[in-house]
């Protein structure tokens, strides 16, 4: 079987790779790395398809390692020990390039298996995972490696990629190829950022076009396959960010026949990231202490979402977007932190009450020695009466009780606590 476009035209050298001009440009930091040949250990980060395995192969190359290629989402234990026990050999004298694809799908053990040996400079580790490494890769890895994040590749650049493989295909299958620089972009527009899949249309184009060993790309056949194989909005341009705040404002307004309809339009351009980031941050932004224990519904729906992918994910991210749109709504808590980071930026506040200090002893030149601290759960209803703020702004109110039935049981209380006390 034929391997796939992407990777018969896939590129040797960095010149080659299309996009990643921050990254990769003449005198950018991970060039300069690639080019020293003194390789550490990286995490690249990012979405499919724009360039991280690519770049990983340059490297393996560049530094003459031997090189193994691991896919974390099929992987075992039992892969990383069979790598490591060819450690030493005679191909293997100066340490092994090992890349790891999709590392967050490893557990916590089977990335622990890997630190003694790159710590001792046997594997140099390269990985990739297009979710964010902070949240998904072991602590004492990531502190051992330099991340780096792969960005969307624009349309013109797709494009740039689209064109060169054409020439490629025209050589390999010995045809001629007619496209248009037009049509080429409106495939990387197509695409999202994703060189892989742009490529995968054009062969696609190609083989459908082709005839008496010509193929005439035309706009016409582009359009229908791309009518069902593509995204419905560019994620860089305007659509895309019209759409995720027509997603957001529709939950925030309550109304669950846009929350949904403008969801399946996330999700048909396969933009679950966004689907599920804007579903988050609406739980806590706009429904937030009305409802507190949406926050931790919404977040395991989304954790199901990204478990199970799609087209499944739809049924999680579902359910959780009609119960937020249907939610009564409070952004109480968005209010009270933007008011405080207010204060912050004007510095206004000062030092921390003594009672709250965290040290226990005061110098001689103290007239009051002491900390004075009253521990609540001391007093009745486990509740007393001191200055919490700095002196600026002991008096202070960030925090105003919102008007639904939640936050009004709790001022209730509070009002009855506080004033008996």
């Amino acid at each position: 079987m034929s391997k796939p476009l992407a990777d018969r035209v896939r590129p040797a050298t960095l010149s080659e790779v299309v996009g990643q001009k921050h990254l990769l440009a003449e005198g950018k930091v991970l060039r300069t790395i690639i080019e020293s040949g003194n390789i550490p250990n990286l995490i690249f980060y990012g979405p499919s398809g724009v360039g991280k395995t690519t770049v990983a192969k340059i490297i393996a190359a560049k530094c003459q390692k031997k090189l193994y290629y691991l896919n974390a989402t099929t992987a075992s234990t039992a892969d990383i020990k069979s790598i490591i026990s060819e450690l030493g050999g005679i191909d293997s004298a100066d340490g092994v390039l090992l890349y790891l694809d999709e590392i967050q799908s490893f557990n916590k053990k089977q990335q622990q298996i890997l630190l003694e040996y790159i710590e001792s400079g046997d594997i140099t580790l390269i990985a990739s995972t297009t979710e964010n490494p902070f949240f998904y890769v072991y602590n004492a890895i990531l502190s051992r490696s330099t991340v780096f994040e792969f960005k969307e590749i624009s349309p013109a650049d797709c494009a740039e990629a689209v064109l060169r493989a054409a020439r490629f295909l025209e050589i390999e299958k010995n045809i001629t190829i007619s496209i248009d620089k037009e049509i080429a972009l409106k495939i990387g527009r197509s695409a999202s950022g994703d060189v892989r899949r742009a490529l995968n249309t054009l062969e696609l184009c190609v083989m459908t076009c082709l005839k008496d060993s010509v193929a005439q790309v035309t706009a016409e056949v582009c359009e229908e396959l791309l009518s069902n194989n593509s995204v419905r909005y560019d994620r860089e341009g305007d659509e895309h960010y019209d759409i995720v705040s027509a997603y957001q404002k529709s939950m925030r307004g309550s109304d669950p026949d846009a929350a949904i309809y403008y969801l399946a339009r996330l999700l048909a351009a396969g933009d679950l990231p966004s689907a599920c980031r804007r579903l988050m941050v609406c739980a806590c932004e706009d429904v937030g202490l009305a409802y507190p224990q949406i926050i931790p519904i919404v977040k395991s729906a989304v954790d199901i979402a990204l478990s199970v992918g799609l087209p499944e994910a739809r049924i999680p991210l579902a359910d959780a977007v009609i119960l937020v749109a249907t939610s009564p709504k409070s952004n109480s808590g968005e209010m009270a932190i933007d008011a405080a980071m207010a204060a912050v930026e004007r510095e206004k506040g000062g030092s921390v009450p003594r009672a709250l200090q965290n040290k226990h002893f005061d110098g001689a030149d103290v007239k009051n020695p002491g900390q004075f601290y009253k521990y609540p759960h001391d007093y009745p209803n486990h509740y007393v009466k001191q200055q919490y703020l700095p002196d600026d702004i002991k008096n202070a109110r960030f925090y105003t009780f919102g008007n639904n039935k939640n936050e009004q049981k709790f001022k209730e209380y509070w009002d009855k606590i506080k004033n008996i006390t």
